[in-house]
């Protein structure tokens, strides 16, 4: 079993530095499928997510150099159009954009419906939308997403996107760059990693404008370059520290991080109680006396991010008063509350609302990681509270934060991974 046990109660302070884009890197690494050359590909985020998809990768015929720990070369020149692995791509949210990616380049795809963290469904009707849109023949059969382009590839086409969706944003655009024409994705996602995989698109040859905007146009594009890229920081990597910090106290410096992407949170932190400074490529937080109430309603960038919701909350149970989190893109993202409330928080929940009444302090327990930031959450709570926490199932906080043990003991926290084999199962009594 692993696990963190986390001592609480100590302010952090420090420095860290945040790790590449999560939400990016994911959709970059399979769209180098498109490429016929080598990617350089810098601020890799090394977490269990694109382990999975290097593994994938690779298993397709990608040749993947690691120069260092966070620099990659992929070469897909040999790439084959097969199917991937069903038990890695099960493991990965991610692993849809290979739809959009095979699509694209072998104008087929047949692909599992992916897995990841389960906090409520996540349909790809909208991915589904744009694949027709351009011509594809979509199916769903036995578990998998299969996918036909036209005898002569996709052909460009227009999507307006019944609801925002990143997902369905990102993975359109992938298809469309080799498209015969002009691909416009209407009411398109705006988060600070569409416009990187854009710019990571347009760096290897494609023709995409407009991402950062509700419209984005993609001319497709004959084949694309190799070339070298360098992913953006994860923005809410370092919401996640400045969550941290605002809740247990203290004062630290977050190096690597676009302060642009981080507005709406800074805002929110600052409405709290802390003290946000901005510099150019980094942001200091420093709380040090009482945090107040505030009411976050989630909603699409530049709106405050629904990943940063269960952090956020971990900083409204120790405020004074009473706030609100109002949850706007996922229907079933409170299952954390109760791990909260077994700490002593105060949490109330009526479907996608959370009204949380403010405690002086948590208490120390063993509490679960139901997701990716969720289980974040738990380490922040950890940190703040009183006494020994043990955050199980850490497989999901891993799946996003590269070296958390490392960089949050970097700060001071008494923080530690253990991992003992589970004990075998006991022996029949006889009789």
């Amino acid at each position: 079993m692993k696990k963190y046990m986390i001592h609480g109660g100590t302010p952090l302070s420090g420095v860290v530095t945040i790790s590449g884009a999560k939400n990016a890197a994911v959709a970059i690494l399979p769209a180098t499928l498109l490429v016929r050359g080598v990617c350089r590909v810098e601020n890799v985020p090394d977490i269990s997510d694109v382990r999975l998809l290097l593994e994938i990768l690779d298993e397709m015929g990608a040749e993947i150099r690691r120069l260092s720990p966070n620099t990659l070369e992929i070469d897909c020149s040999r790439v084959r159009d097969s199917e991937p692995d069903d038990a890695l791509v099960r493991r990965i949210r991610a692993s849809y954009y290979l739809i959009g990616a095979q699509l694209g380049r072998f104008g087929h795809a047949k692909v599992a419906l992916p897995g990841g963290c389960n906090f409520g469904p996540r349909p790809i009707d909208q991915h589904i939308k744009g694949f027709e849109a351009m011509g594809a023949d979509v199916k769903l059969q036995n578990g998998c997403v299969c996918a036909d382009a036209p005898a002569g590839g996709l052909i460009g086409g227009r999507v307006n996107l019944d609801v925002v969706s990143v997902g369905a944003t990102m993975n359109i655009m992938i298809g469309a760059v080799l498209a015969g024409g002009t691909t416009i994705i209407e009411n398109a996602a705006k988060e600070p990693h569409i416009v990187d995989l854009a710019n990571f698109l347009n760096a290897m040859g494609a023709k995409v404008s407009g991402a950062g905007t509700d419209v984005i146009k993609v001319r497709g594009v004959k084949a694309l370059r190799g070339g070298c890229y360098s992913i953006i920081p994860d923005q809410i990597e370092a919401g996640t520290y400045m969550a941290a910090v605002t809740a247990v106290g203290g004062n630290i410096l977050i190096q690597n991080v676009i302060p642009k992407h981080m507005d709406c949170i800074s805002a929110k932190l600052r409405e709290m109680g802390a003290k946000v400074t901005e510099y150019d490529d980094s942001i200091r937080v420093q709380r040090t006396g009482e945090l107040r109430r505030a009411n976050v309603k989630t909603l699409p960038y530049p709106g405050f991010p629904t990943d940063m919701q269960p952090q956020i909350a971990v900083c409204m149970s120790l405020a004074r008063g009473t706030s609100i989190i109002t949850e706007s893109i996922y229907d079933t993202r409170f299952g954390y509350c109760a791990e909260l409330n077994r700490m002593g928080a105060c949490i109330k929940v009526d479907t996608k609302t959370a009204v949380i009444t403010g405690v002086e302090r948590l208490a120390g327990c063993t509490v679960h990681a139901c997701d990716l930031r969720a289980g974040a959450a738990m380490v922040i709570a950890g940190l703040a509270a009183e006494g020994t926490t043990r955050v199980e199932e850490i497989e999901y906080i891993e799946r996003g934060y590269e070296d958390i043990i490392g960089k949050l003991r970097g700060l001071g926290a008494d923080i530690r991974r253990i991992e003992r084999p589970d004990a075998p199962p006991k022996a029949a009594s006889a009789g």
